[in-house]
């Protein structure tokens, strides 16, 4: 039966990593795909870490035509946006995503993926996630409001059976610093426009303005996204990861037009406080497909 990575829809870790790889040499995607397959099944359950692994549309098309939605494409050109904003393009071949309860077993894990695909991929850029006060971001607001409920995350975050690349999905990826000392100057009451939200409980405002964060993003408009975004970085220099999956990629894409101002006219406010400084796309198979050859007879 063709079923879903399990770390797509596990919740609830506190301790996160996010590896993202360049192929040594592009011939070797195939290649590469077979190592996963065999590092994905040395990871045990007895670790107490999971696994989301995705692959650049384009490889993974390459070796697997017909298990890859049609339409599906890399982050291979900057988005360019309204007023010079731009989001720029930071496409690599692999994105490994380990989460778990406790940040030695992740970062062993990790290091363990590193060492396995050394022969044939390099580490291109490192993440490591973590949990800021349950359920906020940096700015100090609850993030994921809009976020379906579990009883409704598969069918937001998963290709449907009966379409190419059933029970896969399309992970975007992105890094967002944030301006701390110019948001953090701003009184609450513009904070909570620039959102759309109020600060202490996430009410929606009635009166938000249209070019808030709230606004935006508005799935309605949009279609559905399952977030998964995590704090990162130091006390000095920190962020947002944004750790989005959906079953298709308009939704995502329709997104950062619309942030970028090319939807509405009007900017996402919140850019103003934090801009992108990664993107990339990854689609990621149905759990099968990653297996070791093995386990998938």
């Amino acid at each position: 039966m063709t079923a879903p990575q399990t770390g797509i829809l596990t919740l609830g870790n506190p301790a996160h990593a996010y590896l993202e790889f360049d192929l040594l040499t592009a011939t070797q995607g195939a290649a590469l795909i077979t190592a996963v397959q065999a590092f994905n099944g040395a990871l045990t359950t007895v670790d107490g870490v999971n696994l989301v692994v995705g692959f650049r549309p384009e490889l993974w098309r390459a070796a697997h035509p017909a298990d890859t939605p049609a339409d599906l494409a890399g982050f291979n050109a900057p988005l360019l946006g309204i007023e010079n904003f731009t989001m720029p393009a930071t496409q690599h071949d692999l994105a490994l995503l380990f989460s778990g309860g406790e940040a030695s077993a992740v970062f062993d894990a990790a290091r363990r993926a590193i060492d396995a695909l050394a022969p044939l991929a390099r580490l291109a850029d490192e993440t490591t996630g973590w949990v800021y006060h349950g359920n906020r971001d940096l700015t100090g607001f609850i993030d994921g409001s809009e976020n379906p409920p579990l009883t409704e995350a598969a069918a937001a975050a998963l290709v449907p059976l009966g379409q190419p690349g059933a029970a896969g999905s399309v992970l975007l990826l992105q890094k967002w610093p944030h301006d701390a000392a110019k948001w953090e100057a701003l009184p609450v009451a513009q904070q909570e426009k620039v959102i759309g939200r109020t600060k202490p409980d996430s009410i929606e405002l009635e009166d938000k303005p249209a070019d808030s964060h709230v606004a935006s993003t508005d799935q309605d408009n949009f279609g559905n996204i399952f977030r998964c975004n995590k704090s990162f970085g130091s006390a000095g220099e920190h962020g947002t990861f944004f750790v989005g999956f959906a079953a298709t990629q308009k939704p995502l894409a329709r997104m950062l037009e619309s942030m970028a101002g090319l939807v509405s006219g009007k900017r996402d406010a919140l850019t103003n406080f934090s801009r992108p400084t990664t993107g990339a796309y990854y689609f990621v198979p149905a759990a099968e497909l990653i297996a070791p050859p093995a386990a998938q007879n």
